[in-house]
């Protein structure tokens, strides 16, 4: 079984945002240094439940980046879950994408128009 790994909130400022959500729930956020601007956040102990996510710019031309919220699921294999997701009636937003040394990301949307994403890792990704 497949489970959600992880978030992302599209923000317009992720500065405000990282604000509000470490006033309001105590999250932390950082800067990421990788080839986006993307900000990682921890909501909390790595031992304790939940999900870590992150904070990423809101845009108006990639799908991916309009809506409000997107979920990653975690795969073992994203080329078959594309398969599957169009088999179902899905639609494929961004295809299988290289995140060097960490894996391989992905996005579709469902039936009722959700915005979601897919990880599968694998750190020799380049």
């Amino acid at each position: 079984m497949n489970r959600v790994i992880h978030f992302e909130l599209s923000v317009d400022n992720p500065e405000r945002t990282t604000k509000f959500y470490s006033d309001v729930f105590g999250w932390e956020a950082s800067k990421w240094e990788g080839p986006i601007d993307y900000w990682l956040v921890s909501t909390g102990p790595k031992d304790g439940p939940g999900i870590d996510g992150a904070f990423m710019l809101r845009s108006e031309t990639d799908e991916r980046l309009k809506k409000g919220a997107n979920i990653i699921i975690g795969v073992s294999s994203i080329d078959e879950s594309l398969k599957k997701i169009k088999s179902n009636g899905g639609k494929v937003l961004m295809p299988k994408t290289v995140v060097p040394g960490i894996g391989y990301s992905a996005s579709f949307e469902d039936t009722e128009g959700n915005l979601v994403g897919l990880m599968q890792d694998d750190p020799s990704a380049k």
